[in-house]
């Protein structure tokens, strides 16, 4: 069965600093392409990060570049997202996914997780 789990989420004020993590079981993890998405209340879910299976790789949103890194260890298969200087703007739910490909479209990615709330208080 798989299973993404998000983790690491909550309020952090403006300035602040969060790592999400997500860990993964039900698959072999290190032949998955892994991203992050988040998705604000009455908005639809956009692309925030992603990185190749070797970790070689990473894209991240415009605007994100600079305040946010993904990563993963292969070897405990997790994924990771540490979010710097955040914004009242980075507030969503953020989904982490597996996919085949290295894209910023959700439908590229064939398993979800359930979401991490992030709150970034002014």
């Amino acid at each position: 069965q798989v299973q993404l789990v998000e983790s690491g989420g909550g309020l952090v004020q403006a300035g602040g600093s969060l790592k999400l993590s997500c860990a993964a079981s039900g698959f072999t993890f290190s032949s998955y392409v892994m991203g992050w998405f988040r998705q604000a209340p009455g908005k639809e879910r956009e692309f925030v990060s992603s990185i190749t299976w070797t970790g070689t790789t990473t894209r991240h949103a415009d605007s994100v570049k600079g305040r946010f890194t993904i990563s993963r260890d292969n070897a405990k298969s997790t994924v990771y997202l540490q979010m710097n200087s955040l914004k009242p703007e980075d507030t969503a739910v953020y989904y982490c996914a597996a996919g085949h490909f290295l894209s910023s479209s959700p439908n590229s990615y064939a398993y979800w997780g359930q979401g991490t709330q992030v709150t970034v208080s002014s």
